[in-house]
C-alpha cells in the first residue's frame, strides 16, 4: 500500500481521499495485486518537469473522508504527500483496531461533526492509538505527522518499518490471505497475535490457516477478519479554522526536501535515525502497478 501511494506521488499526484474503499484486491492470478481507485480528488501537487512544489496554504476546504483525513487536512491546510501517508496510518489502524476513536461522534450538523472528529484526533496520542500495537504503528504515524509540507517522505524506511516487523513476527510470502481460506480449513488455537475489533489493547489469539498451494499442505498466522462497516462518502465540508501552533511545519519557497531531519527522526525513534531522501521506484514498472481494472502508463497521468 504504501508502494502504491508512493507510485502515485512519483507521478505528481496526490490522491487525497485514502481510505479502506479505494483499495482493492485483484481476482485470479492476480488474487495478491493491490489496486488504488478513485481519483476523483486527486490533484497534481508539483510541476512535472520542474518539480516545484505547489505553494503552502491555508484556509482550504475538507476534501477527503473525514474519518481517515490528517489533521493538517482538518486544520485547513493544502494537502500534500503526508497528509496521503497520514491517512494510510489511519487506514492500518482502522484495520488492526476494527473502529477508531473518532467513529461515532454526534452531532447537530455535519460542521459540527468534522470539528468533534479534528477535535479528537488530535486529543488522541499516537501511543494511545496504538496501544497493544506493535510499536512500529506509532513510529510510522510519528513520522508522517512531523512531515514538512513539502517534503519528500522516506518511503523506503516506512516500507522497512512493516517489511522487519513481518519478518520478526514470522510470516511468510505465502500470498494466501485470510478471505482467501475456505472457513473449513481454518484452524483455531491460542497464540500470540494483535487486537480483534474491538479492542484496543490485550491481543486476541490469531488463527493458524492451513492452505495447499502447489498441491503442498502450508500452515501460517493469520488474524481476524476485522467487520468493514458502512463507508463514510468523501466530503468538501466547510473549512475548519487553522491552528497555527499544531500548523508548526512550513514550506519551502522553492523545490522540495528530501526526508525529515534527523532530529525528527531520532525524537520519533531514536534507535533509528534516517539518513537523506527514499530513491525512487527502482525496479517497478509502470506496468507493475495497476490502478482500477488496468495498468497505469505514463500517459494516463498527462
Amino acid at each position: 500500500m504504501i508502494s502504491r501511494v508512493e507510485y502515485i506521488h512519483s507521478r505528481n499526484f496526490i490522491h487525497r481521499d485514502i481510505k479502506p474503499d479505494n483499495f482493492l484486491m485483484g481476482i485470479g492470478k492476480r488474487g495478491n495485486q493491490v489496486n488504488v481507485i478513485d481519483f476523483g480528488l486527486a490533484k497534481k501537487y508539483r510541476d512535472p518537469k520542474t518539480h516545484l512544489h505547489i505553494p503552502y496554504r491555508e484556509n482550504k476546504n475538507l476534501t477527503g473522508t473525514a474519518r481517515y483525513t490528517s489533521i493538517n487536512t482538518h486544520l485547513g491546510v493544502e494537502q500534500s504527500r503526508r497528509d496521503d501517508l497520514e491517512s494510510l496510518g489511519y487506514v492500518l489502524m482502522y484495520f488492526l483496531r476494527g473502529s477508531l476513536p473518532w467513529q461515532g461522534l454526534k452531532a447537530a450538523t455535519k460542521k459540527q461533526k468534522y470539528e468533534r472528529i479534528m477535535e479528537k484526533k488530535m486529543m488522541t496520542p499516537t501511543e494511545s492509538l496504538c496501544r497493544g500495537f506493535p510499536t512500529e504503528m506509532a513510529i510510522y504515524l510519528n513520522c508522517c505527522r512531523s512531515l514538512r509540507f513539502d517534503d519528500r517522505p522516506d518511503y523506503s524506511y516506512l516500507r522497512k518499518l512493516f517489511r522487519d516487523l513481518f519478518v520478526r513476527e514470522g510470516y511468510q510470502y505465502d500470498y494466501v490471505y485470510d478471505w482467501s481460506i475456505q472457513p473449513r480449513d481454518r484452524v483455531e488455537h491460542p497464540s500470540r497475535g494483535l487486537p480483534a475489533a474491538g479492542q484496543t489493547g490485550a491481543p486476541e489469539d490469531v488463527g493458524v490457516q492451513k492452505a495447499t498451494v502447489a498441491g503442498q499442505t502450508q500452515r501460517r498466522k493469520v488474524l481476524p477478519q476485522d467487520q468493514m462497516g458502512i463507508a463514510d462518502s468523501p466530503v468538501r465540508g466547510p473549512v475548519m479554522q487553522s491552528a497555527a501552533d499544531y500548523a508548526r511545519m512550513q514550506p519551502a519557497l522553492v523545490g522540495e526536501r528530501g526526508g525529515i531531519s534527523s532530529s525528527a527522526a531520532a525524537a520519533v525513534d531514536p534507535s533509528h535515525v534516517m539518513q537523506g531522501a527514499a530513491p525512487g521506484l527502482a525496479g517497478v514498472s509502470s506496468q507493475q502497478v495497476y490502478m482500477g481494472s488496468h495498468p497505469v502508463n505514463e500517459a494516463d497521468w498527462r
